[in-house]
């Protein structure tokens, strides 16, 4: 760890001096409590930086928690090994494309699964709850429950270091969080203005605890956060429904993970009551299972937080790029992706090259740097790789 400031702490070994610039303006704020702590996936972001934890007193930052809000990880451990397995992964692998849709703007048609109505039934009743209709943002927004989205989202078959087989994802609150957030993102730049608050980057606009605006979006921010651990859930049920068509085995859960690492909530830290907002990062908290994964082709992993109470309870969320995705295109060939995904089912397309494992940080690092914050409980390996473009 590397204290960079009072109030800014660093678990990164690979920071970039944008990066570190980025992150110090943010802890410069005057409601930061006690401190930011960077995670070791750190890199630039929207106003606020990709891998810090972000502790507030009495005020969020929108852009802070970030525009996927509620994005994360799920994955199941199946009672299947390696050996259960057929050997053509390809018609798994299309299985799942079409049950689930992939790539930006791709959504349902219809709603015809029950348990699909049953988790649009209970984000209904959460909207009425939250005093809002999602239909304002997004008309089609129920049509969104159960799709991948694109970027470094994806779908993925694993076998951990005993062979044993899971099902693991990544995915957020798609189109209507996203309208979520750029909403209220905008409306604290707007409130910001009009008290005549003078910030170091606009996107470092923010809500005061106590104001409508701030309990507005505090509402609408919960109900995208559930959106986002229900959209994972069904695709999830799809996906074990591919699996079971494909093995002609029932699926048995082992061990269920969900964790989100877009997203704010209260807790209490260094004696005080704040708003924790971890934008790329998971909770640690002692005992606390969590999901790390690596990049497109390399390992992901299965951790237990340990509690670090400087590190605020929290973890990296993934590898964290290195390489924007213009330059990762301009960088790389779809024969340096082909031999990356050696041995690796996937849709073999150019569209992928930003999503290359060398656009991204050395996740064997980022797990060196995360020693104190969490334990490894497994190494996962991917053999299915669904993206969308």
């Amino acid at each position: 760890m590397e204290k960079i400031g009072e109030r800014l702490l660093s678990w990164a070994s690979l920071l970039e001096p944008k990066t570190r610039e980025q992150a110090e303006m943010t802890a410069a704020m005057p409601f930061i409590h006690p401190h930011i702590a960077l995670m070791p996936d750190a890199h630039l972001g929207k106003g606020a930086t990709v891998g810090s934890v972000i502790p507030t007193l009495g005020a969020v930052m929108p852009a802070a928690v970030g525009v996927d809000i509620g994005c994360g990880m799920m994955a199941v451990r199946t009672q299947l090994y390696a050996a259960d397995l057929p050997r053509d992964r390809r018609s798994l692998r299309k299985a799942i494309e079409t049950v689930i849709p992939v790539s930006a703007g791709k959504y349902n048609r219809s709603v015809t699964r029950s348990h699909t109505t049953r988790r649009i039934d209970e984000l209904n009743t959460a909207a009425r709850q939250a005093r809002f209709n999602p239909a304002d943002y997004v008309r089609n927004w129920d049509l969104q429950l159960g799709t991948l989205g694109s970027g470094n989202h994806f779908i993925e078959v694993c076998l951990d270091e005993s062979d044993a087989v899971w099902l693991f994802l990544h995915s957020g609150s798609r189109g209507v969080g996203n309208k979520i957030a750029q909403h209220h993102i905008a409306v604290a730049a707007r409130w910001c203005a009009e008290q005549q608050v003078e910030l170091p980057n606009r996107d470092l606009a923010y809500l005061v605890e106590g104001t409508d605006e701030f309990w507005h979006y505090i509402r609408e921010l919960r109900w995208a956060q559930q959106f986002a651990l229900l959209n994972r859930a069904e695709m999830m049920d799809r996906v074990a429904a591919c699996f079971v068509d494909w093995t002609r085995v029932e699926h048995e859960p082992q061990e269920v993970i969900d964790c989100h690492h877009n997203y704010t909530v209260p807790e209490h830290h260094f004696g005080r009551d704040v708003w924790l907002s971890r934008k790329g990062a998971i909770d640690a908290g002692e005992g606390v299972a969590g999901l790390i994964p690596g990049s497109m082709g390399t390992r992901s992993y299965v951790v237990v937080g340990k509690g670090n109470a400087l590190a605020l309870n929290s973890a990296p969320h993934g590898a964290g790029r290195q390489y924007s995705r213009t330059a990762a295109r301009k960088s790389f060939t779809r024969a340096d992706l082909q031999a990356a995904m050696r041995d690796i089912e996937y849709r073999d397309t150019e569209a992928f090259l930003d999503e290359i494992p060398e656009a991204y940080k050395d996740i064997d690092v980022v797990m060196a740097d995360a020693e104190d914050l969490v334990t490894i409980r497994h190494t996962l390996r991917q053999i299915v790789n669904v993206k969308g473009d």
